[in-house]
């Protein structure tokens, strides 16, 4: 099982924000339908990432520009512009970090060009690590 965690700053903020709203009943018709499909897609994912219904697949030319392997998985099919959602492995072992939602693109030639995602947040070891340098620097002084 995969851990689902957003990227940043990007992701991490819709995916606050949506869990507030909904917490709150103040979410839009369209945001309460889209964090109805993340929350599906997120559970699916987090079992299996090749789940059928989700259409996994990588995207050579994100793959390229961010020089890491991005996946993309359905979150509707057969709707004009359908959600997509573009996910990577990791920061740690079991991870799956969520670094875009996107339409589906329309057009074939450059069509993941206009695509932006956010990064990965930093692992729980360099998070950690990170932490434990700072406190290792206030006791020197």
């Amino acid at each position: 099982m995969y851990k689902i965690r957003m990227g940043i700053p990007q992701m991490q903020e819709l995916w606050e924000n949506l869990e507030k709203k909904y917490k709150e009943q103040t979410a839009t018709k369209n945001e309460l339908k889209l964090f109805k499909l993340l929350v599906s897609c997120f559970s699916k994912l987090s079992n299996d990432p090749r789940y059928p219904g989700l259409c996994t697949h990588d995207i050579e030319a994100l793959t390229k520009r961010y020089d890491q392997k991005v996946w993309e998985s359905y979150l509707e099919n057969h709707k004009p512009a359908a959600g997509r959602i573009f996910w990577v492995y990791g920061p740690d072992k079991n991870d799956i970090t969520i670094i875009g939602i996107e339409p589906h693109p329309n057009d074939k030639k450059d069509a993941y060009q206009k695509i932006t995602l956010s990064s990965k947040a930093e692992s729980q070891t360099e998070t950690e690590n990170s932490e434990q340098t700072k406190t290792e620097k206030k006791k020197r002084k």
